[in-house]
């Protein structure tokens, strides 16, 4: 074969001789890119774990794992489950841009009547309460 004549045409998914893989030597020397903190985080969290749920065992992700003991945890008046719940909540909402509830109505001078009404009627009960453990007591 001569210098100018090659085996075929150097193009498209054909490199020269030259610059082409050598033999038992690997395409990527350096391995794959190391993961970032993100990209670990939801591998993990996207890993099943088995749950027992009303008795019975499921297969769950871990992600749901986490959920389930939070609003557990946070239905059994646990106050920093409750506050961590509350959050996640509004972040969620922030994020999906739901608008939070509108701020309640002041009272009307109807809502303050009948809001005096029902104190003076809880003091007169309270009083009458302690009026008949004083006369209990003596």
């Amino acid at each position: 074969m001569t210098e100018n004549k090659r085996d075929y045409e150097v193009g498209r998914g054909k490199p020269p001789v030259h610059t082409r893989f050598k033999k038992g030597q690997s395409g990527n020397p350096c391995g794959p890119r190391p993961k970032n903190l993100p990209a670990l985080l939801i591998e993990a969290l996207d890993e099943p774990v088995t749950a027992t749920i009303d008795g019975e065992q499921r297969q769950i992700t871990k992600r749901d794992a986490v959920v389930t003991q939070l609003v557990n945890k946070s239905a059994a008046a646990d106050l920093r489950a409750i506050k961590m719940l509350v959050d996640m909540l509004k972040d969620a909402e922030k994020k999906a841009g739901v608008a939070p509830p509108p701020a309640p109505a002041p009272f009307t001078p109807a809502d303050e009547e009948v809001m005096a009404t029902f104190i003076a009627r809880l003091r007169q009960s309270w009083e009458e309460e302690l009026r008949e453990k004083d006369t209990q007591t003596t």
